[in-house]
C-alpha cells in the first residue's frame, strides 16, 4: 500500500519519548505478568463460549486466542449448509451493547461477533458476559 511513490513516515518515529512510553508498557506487561492473566482469563472466556456453542446450533464456531475472541453466527434453520447470519450478528451486538456490554461484528459476511475486553477485565466480567448472551439466545429462541 505504500509503494505509491510517497514515503511513509509519522511524526513519532523514533522519538524518545514515545520510545520511552512504549518500553515502560512493555515493562508493566512484563512485571505484571499480564500475558499470562489474559491466557488465563481467555481460556476460561473460550469455554464459556464453546458452552453456549454447543447449545445453540446458531453458533457456528468459536476460536480465538488469550482475550481476543469471536464465534461466528450462522443461519441455524438448515444445518447441511453453514450460511452467514450477519442480520443475528447485528441484532446481538446491539442488544447486547443495550444491557452493557460492548462488542462488535466482524468477518466478510459481518457475522462474527468479537470479542475483545479491555486488560483489566475481571472473571466476574466474564461471567455476566457469558449470562447475558446465554439470555440473548434463550431470548432469540435460537436452537
Amino acid at each position: 500500500a505504500f509503494a505509491n511513490g510517497m514515503e511513509y513516515f509519522n511524526t513519532y518515529g523514533g522519538n524518545p519519548v514515545s520510545c520511552a512510553v512504549g518500553l515502560a508498557v512493555l515493562d508493566v506487561i512484563e512485571e505484571d505478568n499480564l500475558q499470562a492473566r489474559a491466557a488465563d482469563l481467555g481460556s476460561t472466556f473460550r469455554a464459556g463460549l464453546e458452552a453456549l456453542a454447543q447449545q445453540h446450533a446458531a453458533i457456528g464456531d468459536v476460536r480465538g486466542l488469550g482475550l481476543f475472541l469471536g464465534f461466528e453466527l450462522i443461519d441455524a434453520g438448515d444445518t447441511s449448509v453453514r450460511r452467514p447470519d450477519p442480520e443475528l450478528a447485528w441484532y446481538l451486538a446491539q442488544w447486547m451493547r443495550e444491557r452493557g456490554v460492548l462488542l462488535s461484528t466482524d468477518g466478510p459476511d459481518l457475522n462474527v461477533i468479537k470479542i475483545k475486553p479491555p486488560m483489566v477485565v475481571e472473571p466476574t466480567d466474564i461471567e455476566r458476559t457469558l449470562g447475558t448472551l446465554k439470555r440473548f439466545f434463550e431470548a432469540a429462541g435460537t436452537p
